[in-house]
């Protein structure tokens, strides 16, 4: 790793302001084109089917090749690695925005995914060697509002520009935000020291790959396709799982292997991506929950979906700026315990929720939770890979951010399973009760609106019971999401009880 990069680097400021664009850019980019995918299906002329590649194309290049940034870092060197990542993710970006068919557009998807994967693991790294101990909280504090706020404005932007001008601009709005990053990280990152002895093992990638291209295809596809009753599906999990059996096996038998077992004998380290994949598990699948939600059961429109859901990004950038402060004065495993409280608290209000639901209830129960996100993820960034050597930061932080995308796949399959089933299941159960000699239908009002003996009658009282169904599901979703994040709360204890910052930080955010 560079040496050159280290706590007396000059221009820090500069620095973390570079490194904060680029990851504004990658994260933005996540959740932005979400909104546009209408919009994009009619203009391509997609099937639905393929416009959903727009999302998974993206997911598993960035998923495939984030393991490879402690190699790429090692053989490139950091600066030029990062530069090569920024000019490579814009200019996919401008032709993602000027795609005339859904395969270029899926071609310059995957080229995104495989360029931004460096961006989020080389940031952490980069503000983790440029600051001192006592200065590492505010800094993975401020790097933390680009990350956790950018998923959180991306459909109020997505929704913004796909409405007032164009589908397009969701990609060409990277322009000018990588114009200013590679600028800055030409001018301020110094070069750093490259290896060209460093060795890709390529057993360990090619199987690593294999089992996370297969994963994530098996998660896409398994709902539409009925999960284990499809042959694709099982094909897919098997090839998942024996890929994976061969990545454990050569990484524990190989002299050097793509993944060094070394990393995990750092408790922390270990922790933290256990934990850190049960956070993206509830985040994400919190986040792909809520907009449906408020678009087809209140009836928000994409806009006021955004806005409403907004304020949660506010709740986190505040926490996110005392909790650089706690951070070497308070027990981690405190501040980490408030976070998952907070977080769960918010589901639990949430299991509450009817479409009747007023706006500013939404919006509070999303800033408790926009809180509890901010004393969760910089305290666990600074835990899991301050404890690491420089050297094997690049490598750990690439495996960190695996683990957060893994988990996020995972736990978005989960929830729209589980929405999907239960929903059916609850339809049954409601339906049982609706009969035609139901004392309500004697209510002439109602027997007007929803009599079960007219097809109009039938069809309304069915739109009716399906609702109240989607309801019901998206509660248990709620209570689902709730009981994942009590249940990490155990693993508090295997964290040291400091993060191993020392106390008397006075810095703040805005001076890094």
């Amino acid at each position: 790793m560079d040496e050159e990069l280290s706590p007396s680097t000059p221009n820090r400021g500069g620095i973390t302001m570079c490194v904060m664009l680029a990851t504004l850019m990658q994260s933005l980019d996540t959740t932005i084109a979400n909104v546009a995918l209408p919009h994009m299906q009619g203009s391509l002329a997609a099937s639905q089917d393929q416009i959903d590649w727009v999302l998974t194309s993206y997911i598993v290049a960035a998923a495939i090749a984030t393991p490879l940034t402690g190699f790429l870092t090692a053989r490139l060197g950091l600066k030029r690695l990062f530069i090569i990542s920024v000019i490579g993710f814009t200019v996919a970006s401008m032709l993602c925005g000027m795609a005339q068919s859904v395969t270029e557009i899926v071609i310059f998807r995957w080229a995104q995914g495989l360029f931004g994967a460096a961006l989020v693991p080389l940031s952490q790294t980069v503000l983790l060697n440029i600051n001192p101990p006592e200065r590492q909280g505010s800094a993975m504090a401020a790097w933390g509002m680009a990350v956790m706020a950018a998923p959180i404005l991306g459909p109020v932007l997505g929704g913004w520009l796909t409405q007032d001008y164009s589908w397009r601009y969701v990609f060409y709005i990277n322009l000018p935000i990588g114009v200013l990053a590679f600028i800055g990280m030409t001018v301020f990152l110094p070069e750093g020291r490259r290896r060209s002895d460093a060795r890709l093992d390529w057993t360990g990638f090619v199987s690593l790959s294999i089992a996370i291209a297969a994963l994530q295809m098996m998660l896409d596809r398994g709902q539409e396709l009925d999960w284990l009753g499809s042959k694709q599906i099982v094909i897919e999990a098997i090839i998942a799982g024996s890929a994976f059996y061969v990545f454990l096996v050569h990484t524990f038998t190989a002299r050097e292997p793509f993944l060094r077992p070394a990393l995990f004998r750092d408790r922390n380290f270990t922790a933290g991506v256990i934990f850190v994949a049960i956070v993206g598990l509830t985040f994400y699948a919190s986040l792909a929950l809520q907009p449906p939600y408020l678009q087809d059961l209140m009836n928000y429109p994409v806009i006021t979906a955004g806005f409403v859901m907004g304020p949660r990004g506010f709740g986190t950038m505040a926490a996110m700026m005392v909790v650089g402060k706690l951070i070497g004065r308070a027990d981690t495993r405190l501040l980490l315990g408030i976070g998952l409280g907070l977080s769960a608290w918010s589901f639990y209000l949430m299991t509450g929720w009817t479409p009747e639901v007023s706006s500013w209830t939404v919006i509070w129960i999303g800033i408790i939770q926009g809180v509890g996100l901010g004393f969760l993820f910089t305290p666990l960034s600074v835990v899991s890979l301050s404890t690491l050597p420089p050297g094997v930061r690049p490598e750990g932080a690439g495996f960190y951010n695996l683990a957060r995308n893994v988990g996020s796949s995972v736990g978005i399959s989960i929830v729209g399973a589980l929405l999907a089933r239960a929903t059916q299941a609850n339809h049954a159960d409601i339906t049982q009760y609706v009969t035609a000699a139901n004392p309500r239908f004697q209510n002439p009002i109602v027997a007007q609106a929803l009599n079960p003996l007219t097809a109009t009658g039938r069809a309304a009282l069915d739109a009716l019971i399906t609702r109240q169904a989607q309801i019901i599901a998206y509660n248990d979703d709620y209570k689902f999401l709730m009981i994942a994040t009590l249940a990490v709360i155990p693993l508090l204890v295997v964290f040291k009880g400091r993060s191993g910052v020392p106390s008397g930080e006075h810095s703040t955010v805005a001076e890094i």
